[in-house]
């Protein structure tokens, strides 16, 4: 297919090559010289002589169908289904890279942005792939060779092939792993390689990811959006799925126990919810079914490792990691690390775990190894490697130090002793003078790499309507019994533009689209080799750290809820009465405000100055709204739900992103003062307190239809109920127990019962009368009243019943008895009683009611939410003399 003539406003197709060559010249002017650009190397879409080629017809057409206004529509849905998936990406590194390795140090919290997806693919051949599939299992091979023998025989260091200061010096190589193998017959079990392609055609291999590979999860989630967001071009071409790697790897983790499991646990090991690569990982142990856990989750007892699940230990027996493998045993490894669980090194010694990557699989990416990768596959494998890696000069040989050396400015230098790389056409004259210094001073701890080449797609990302840019692609294979088994694509990703690309440092990611084979006709997909055992079901994790976030969860919800009304009520009546302050209604403002203080511990006017309160109403509901760093404001609520519930993706519903998403784009982004236009500022609030309901709502509505009625379940649904009663008892306190003029009464009664969400049955109960003890009756005592006291009590006794372990007599149990008691002998009449302008008897009621909730959510939190504080000894009992 041949690009037509430029001669129309949407003729993207046409202008594809003038994109190419503006985008080529604008990456020479930032990028420099070297810099790689999208119109000077291999073009995945078109051809030498310029029509289109064979793989991309379809995109091609679809191109033109859509014209510009149609990507930019493409682009707008793309962003939609992300946001509603949550598909997140927390940005540590430069540039926003989506596949540079996750910071795992757990030094500081980032927060996590939106996740970049080009609504185009990136298509290959039939025949692409099959070079890329061969190269890559190959070279899965090679590694897994290298890795047994540097932790075993070590022939190819003792051979002299391998020089072992590249060995011994790298971080990557664990000592304490020496010896530990993990079972079958692969030591490699999980590769990533990031690959590109030459302006010769050829692919070269840019990096390997042995340590703690990521972006699987991601490969997978962006199938599926692009699957739903251009289905007619999904349909056309029928790329060849990525999914039943995903059941490959599940079978493989099982396949992976020790021969003493007979039915394997296995869970996946995350840092937890500030890792760069959260979603990654919690999509994924989705995807398979396991467990996602974090090191809170486990214990090592009796020689073995557990996990707190259902009120009790459960054994694990394979670990999929996700932490580096420094972090994984303070006790062994790296003494500050929190990620990680004492004692896992001498478990893996004894054998009663599979840890993968096994531990000290990190060397294999090693600048220093992969430079004599292709003699290690001559003498490991007897066999040339059939996808190359960029040339590399090690300044150990002294011919490859001096071309080091001549050519910095050309090339990559990377340490062998570990850290990032130094882009050689980036450097100063000073820079470079000082680098030349350092590597005569110790060539054998430098390796330069020739710069990486890539080739262009086209992309609908950055700008208005077609261009191009430079991609790459991330590869994975899992080991299987018979070999390796690759993933069909992979993660692919657009490079940032100028000397950024060098270091892999990406703006977007792109789905990867294998096309079936011509002579196939359909997708053919080797079947997956069964394990012999089978795992044991692992209905929930329900450790202290699980069960506190789905906790937090259900208050954290509730009170936004609670504040989205009780925000929403008390602007309308400052509108109601901002020009009426003479009537007796009108003091239900300060009153309601007052109340937005007392529930946030914050202050809301000077004093208590009615007046005061009054003036400065506007900043007071923009703040308790939009203001993220106020205690108890919607913003905070919300963004505290967002946290609390991705540390739990696992257990969630798919559908609770899509709710979350719309709320924490409409709060999260909002600017910390209200705008100068008073009608934007009250419609962002209106807004905004509207979509926080909805979303709520709907997300009880998921909790309540969608989630299994387990202890995680009941824990969320605890939470609510403290929260609901907390909220309940503090807004009723500001609101009526003094006694006030018989507008205001009516006026603040009426407010009161909406916020609770009660005033329809009310009127319909009491035709419009106030009376007290009505109130009190419907909103205390009536337990068929779902915002009651009652009700809240009758349902915390009922949860914490079905907790593990309930005696029926626990500290929280006998609290919530004692709390149902009190309240049961009280008469709604008696609350009514009038002490110098109080009503002493209620505010007696709604102080102790209100305290006595606090502490049960203490007693709770100590009980249920909180790790044993005592040591415990690491083995068996016959070993703990050897304790010290």
């Amino acid at each position: 297919m041949a690009l037509p003539a430029p001669n129309a406003p949407d003729d993207l197709l046409g202008r594809y090559r003038t994109a190419r060559t503006q985008q080529a010249l604008f990456d020479v002017r930032t990028g420099g010289p070297d810099a790689p650009s999208a119109g000077n190397g291999y073009d995945e879409f078109i051809d030498a002589a310029g029509d289109v080629r064979p793989a991309w017809q379809e995109v091609a057409e679809c191109v033109e169908e859509r014209g510009r206004s149609g990507l930019d529509q493409l682009r707008g849905v793309v962003r939609s289904l992300v946001d509603n998936d949550g598909i997140t990406y927390i940005q540590v590194g430069r540039h926003g890279s989506v596949v540079g390795q996750p910071h795992t140090n757990g030094h500081g919290a980032a927060e996590p942005g939106p996740w970049h997806l080009d609504a185009l693919p990136l298509v290959l051949s039939a025949e692409d792939w099959a070079t890329l599939e061969s190269g890559l299992v190959q070279r899965s091979r090679l590694l897994d060779a290298v890795l047994a023998d540097v932790y075993g025989a070590q022939q190819s260091i003792t051979s002299g092939v391998l020089p072992a200061p590249l060995v011994f010096a790298h971080p990557g190589y664990v000592r304490a792993a020496r010896g530990i193998e993990i079972p079958g017959r692969h030591q490699l079990f999980l590769h990533g390689c990031d690959v590109s392609r030459a302006a010769d055609g050829s692919f070269r291999v840019n990096a390997d990811w042995t340590q703690a590979p990521s972006g699987a999860g991601y490969a997978l989630a962006d199938r599926r959006v692009a699957a739903h967001a251009i289905p007619e071009l999904y349909e056309r071409i029928g790329p060849r799925p990525a999914s039943p790697w995903a059941q490959a790897l599940r079978l493989a983790l099982i396949d992976a126990a020790p021969e003493s499991a007979e039915e394997p646990v296995v869970v996946v090991l995350s840092p937890g919810i500030h890792s760069e690569t959260s979603f990654d990982q919690a999509y994924l142990a989705s995807v398979l079914g396991f467990p996602l856990v974090e090191s809170t989750d486990l214990v090592v007892r009796d020689g073995k490792l557990w996990m707190r699940s259902m009120g009790t230990l459960k054994r694990v027996d394979v670990v999929l990691r996700r932490v580096d493998a420094e972090f994984v045993d303070p006790l062994d490894l790296r003494a500050d690390s929190r990620l990680g669980v004492a004692g896992l090194v001498e478990v893996l010694r004894r054998g009663a775990v599979t840890v993968v990557n096994t531990l000290g699989s990190g060397i294999l990416e090693s600048p220093g190894l992969q430079r004599f990768l292709p003699e290690l596959s001559q003498r490991l494998l007897g066999e040339t490697p059939e996808l190359a890696t960029a040339p590399m000069y090690w300044g150990g040989i002294n011919t490859e130090r001096s071309h080091l050396l001549t050519h910095l400015t050309r090339l990559l230098i990377r340490p062998v002793t570990g850290g990032a790389p130094l882009v050689g056409p980036a450097l100063s004259a000073a820079q470079r003078e000082a680098l030349a210094a350092r590597i005569e001073a110790a060539p054998w701890q430098w390796v330069g790499q020739e710069l990486p080449q890539f080739s262009s797609a086209p992309s609908a990302y950055q700008y208005r309507g077609l261009s191009a840019s430079n991609v790459g692609l991330r590869l994975f294979t899992v080991a299987q019994r018979g070999g390796y088994a690759p993933m069909v694509g992979g993660l692919g990703y657009q490079l940032a533009a100028g000397e950024a690309a060098f270091t892999l440092n990406t703006v977007a990611a792109k789905d990867v689209w294998v096309r079936v084979s011509a002579r196939v006709g359909v997708d053919w997909t080797p079947p997956v080799e069964l394990p012999a055992i089978t795992p044991s079901p692992t209905r929930a994790v329900s450790s202290p750290r699980v069960l506190s976030d789905l906790f937090w969860s259900g208050r954290y919800a509730e009170r936004a809820e609670h504040m989205a009304r009780l925000l929403t009520v008390t602007r309308e009546r400052y509108h109601e009465f901002h020009y009426r302050r003479e009537m007796d209604g009108s003091e239900c403002v300060p009153v309601l405000l007052a109340a937005l203080g007392t529930i946030t511990g914050t202050d809301t006017g000077a004093d208590g100055d009615h007046a005061e309160m009054v003036a400065t109403a506007q900043s007071t509901l923009w703040s308790l709204t939009a203001d993220r760093q106020r205690p108890g404001s919607l913003a905070q609520s919300v963004e505290r739900l967002g946290l609390a519930t991705r540390a739990v993706r696992d257990q969630l519903s798919n559908d609770t992103w899509m709710v979350l998403a719309a709320l924490e784009r409409a709060l999260l982004n909002s600017p910390d003062t209200p705008p100068d236009s008073q009608a934007e500022g009250e419609a962002f609030l209106s807004a905004t307190s509207n979509l926080t309901l909805a979303g709520m709502l709907a997300l009880s509505g998921v909790a309540a239809e969608s989630m299994i009625r387990d202890v995680g379940w009941t824990m969320m649904d605890i939470g609510t109920r403290i929260e609901r009663g907390l909220n309940l008892t503090a807004l009723l306190g500001a609101t009526l127990t003094t006694v006030r003029s018989p507008g205001a009464e009516q006026t603040i009664t009426e407010s009161t019962l909406v916020v609770l969400e009660s005033s329809v049955i009310y009127r319909r109960r009491m035709l419009g009368r106030v009376d007290m003890s009505a109130v009190a009756e419907l909103v205390l005592f009536d337990a068929d009243n779902p915002r009651s006291l009652a009700y809240q009590l009758e349902r915390l006794r009922t949860g914490l019943k079905a907790l593990p372990g309930s005696s029926g007599s626990s500290r929280a149990e006998r609290l919530v008895e004692e709390i149902g008691t009190r309240l049961r002998r009280l008469d709604p009449d008696d609350l009514d009683d009038v002490v110098d302008g109080e009503r002493v008897e209620l505010t007696a009621l709604l102080d102790g009611m209100h305290r006595d909730l606090r502490e049960l959510s203490t007693i709770i939190t100590a009980t249920h939410l909180s790790l044993p504080g005592e040591m415990q000894h690491l083995w068996g009992p016959d070993e703990r003399r050897l304790v010290p």
